[in-house]
């Protein structure tokens, strides 16, 4: 099973209705994938466009809230000089106790990755 975090451009361009992103919620509502939203990508979709976050909350995936131990590496890498919409997106993809080989973010605009040592998976890149 595939454990995915989506991001800002990934959420709004779910919002679209783009068919490989829907593939990934079908698979999740299967039980072949594990999506979660960390809220601040969240927080910078909703801002973008209104109401997604609610479309998003009807989804089966989990949205990850900014608790301590999100807040301080997330917080880090802001102060690094990373874009905060994806901080908590990083953050969440590397390495943990509960996700040891880390977690793939799915995202549409995976230059803001460079540097960060997170390689995104755009959905919609043809492969």
């Amino acid at each position: 099973m595939i454990a995915c975090l989506l991001d800002d451009s990934a959420l709004l361009a779910l919002g679209t209705g783009y068919p490989a992103l829907s593939g990934v919620i079908v698979d999740a509502a299967a039980g072949r994938a594990v999506l979660a939203v960390p809220a601040l990508c969240l927080c910078a979709a909703e801002a973008q466009r209104p109401r997604i976050a609610e479309h998003i909350g009807m989804l089966p995936v989990d949205i990850e809230p900014l608790e301590l131990s999100a807040a301080i590496p997330a917080g880090q890498l802001i102060g690094d000089g990373v874009d905060w919409r994806i901080a908590q997106a990083i953050a969440g993809a590397l390495p943990s106790a509960v996700h040891p080989d880390g977690r793939v973010v799915l995202s549409v605009e995976t230059a803001r990755y460079q540097g960060t040592g997170i390689e995104p998976v755009n959905p919609r890149a043809r492969g």
